[in-house]
This record gives structure tokens, C-alpha cells and sequence, in this order.
């Protein structure tokens, strides 16, 4: 599995990766804030990865309007060829209809609906760009950061106008403990994609990394409301909220 190799070899990128701990403000070092970090990095490394691992469509065949057209058929199946079909060959004004199905009533819907997102939002319509974008992913795959970096650099570089390439961006400087700059970054994928729900949570991580979890949560709570299927964002909320009701019946 990709995920627990990356996230360990990301600790070689940042000193004190490993041993660090996200601290709200008031909270103490312990159990709570090792889970935090734990669901933090996790988070960050599957949003990362996420474009890179299209699901596979039903119907490979059927065309972008033939999708769009079958895209709430009563079936789940067909609903889901629909969707994966889309994350293949749609575009951006597809978007808004394949966010509906984030909140499909079949959970295998909802994940064809997201994944098929990630795959538009990794699109630029540039041949030599999206070439150029899935080196900087698999270099992220490779746990090379740094490359990444100038790779995604030299993405924003040539097309300023792609979200995503922004958007990974940030994600590496906050994988480099680069905040300030991974926020500035964050800021600029929003401004191209105002429903980026990954954008979004990675400002929510940014400022719990920070120890400011009163301004993480409003970001995170805009991101589950966008894609209500984020668990670990749904989890960190749940954290955030104990952690302040305990603080609240301390000084009662």
C-alpha cells in the first residue's frame, strides 16, 4: 500500500515530521494530539494521491452526453458508469452535476463521483501541462517533494489559470512546513475552483498545524459541506470540538 510508505518517507523531507504533535491551543501532548497528526498526514497524502487513482467506468465506451444523461438513472450502476465515464472524458462545466452525486444514496456512487472530480480538476486542456502536472505526481508518489515543488512551479508557471496545479502546490509546501506559502497557494486554486473541498481542508489542516483550531474549523466545515464523505475531516471536527468542551468544563 502507497499511503504508509509515502507518509514515512515524507519524515525524511521534514526534521521533526515524526515526532511533532499538532497542538490546539490549551491542549497537552498525548494521545489526542498523535491521533491528530496521524489523521492530518493521512489526509494530506490521499488528497495528493487521489488524482492520481482514477476508478475504472462500466461503460467505457458511452460518451460525455450519454453520461450526463444517465448520470441519476434510477440504477446505481448505471449512475456510477456515468460518473466514471465523466471523470474521464468531462470537463469543468460538468462539475456542478457530478458534485450532486457526493451525496448519492449508493456509497459506491459517492466515491466514482469524487475520484471522478479529482480526474477533471487534474485536467488543464493542455496535453503538455497534464504531462507535465502527472510528473510532479508521481514524484510526490516517489516521496521527492522538492521535485514536486519545482514541478508544480513550473505548471503555475505556464498556465496560471489551473486550479490543481496550485492546489498540489500548497499541499507540498505544507508537507514541507512551508505554511505562509502553502496558504497564499490554497488561496489561489480557491480563486480558480470556488468548490475545491481539497483546497479547502488544507487550509483547515494548515491552521491546526499552526494551533489554531477556532480558525481551522469554519475551512473544514465548508469542506465537509461540499463533499460530506470526508471521514477524516468529519473526524478532525468531532476532535476539535471535544477538545474545546474540555477546556469549557475545566473552567467551570
Amino acid at each position: 500500500m502507497v499511503v504508509p510508505k509515502y507518509a514515512a518517507a515524507v519524515r525524511q523531507y521534514r526534521p521533526g515530521w515524526a515526532g511533532a504533535s499538532v497542538r490546539l491551543a490549551g491542549a497537552s501532548h498525548g494521545v489526542y494530539d498523535e491521533f491528530m497528526l496521524r489523521a492530518l498526514t493521512l489526509c494530506t497524502v490521499l488528497l495528493v494521491m487521489s488524482a492520481a487513482q482514477p476508478l475504472c467506468a462500466a461503460s467505457p465506451l458511452a460518451s460525455r452526453q450519454q453520461a450526463l444523461k444517465t448520470i441519476e438513472h434510477p440504477d446505481p450502476a448505471v449512475r456510477r458508469a456515468a460518473v466514471a465515464r465523466l471523470g474521464e472524458v468531462g470537463s469543468m462545466s460538468d462539475s456542478d452535476r457530478l458534485a450532486t452525486r457526493l451525496r448519492d444514496d449508493d456509497a459506491s456512487v459517492r466515491q466514482f463521483a469524487e475520484a471522478a472530480l479529482w480526474q477533471i480538476w487534474s485536467r488543464s486542456g493542455n496535453r503538455a501541462i497534464d504531462a507535465l502536472f502527472q510528473s510532479g505526481v508521481q514524484q510526490v508518489g516517489a516521496a521527492q517533494p522538492v521535485k514536486a515543488l519545482a514541478t508544480f512551479s513550473e505548471v503555475i508557471r505556464k498556465k496560471p489559470s489551473f486550479a490543481e496545479g496550485w492546489n498540489k502546490r500548497a499541499t507540498i509546501y505544507y508537507l514541507l512546513g512551508q505554511y505562509a506559502l502553502s496558504l497564499k497557494d490554497c488561496d489561489e486554486a480557491l480563486k480558480r475552483n470556488p468548490n475545491h473541498f481539497g483546497a479547502l481542508s488544507g487550509y483547515g489542516q494548515i491552521y491546526l498545524a499552526l494551533g489554531e483550531p477556532d480558525r481551522a474549523q469554519p475551512y473544514l466545515e465548508r469542506a465537509l459541506k461540499l463533499n460530506p464523505n470526508m471521514a477524516g475531516v468529519a473526524a478532525t471536527i468531532q476532535l476539535i470540538e471535544q477538545r474545546r468542551e474540555q477546556r469549557r468544563s475545566r473552567t467551570v
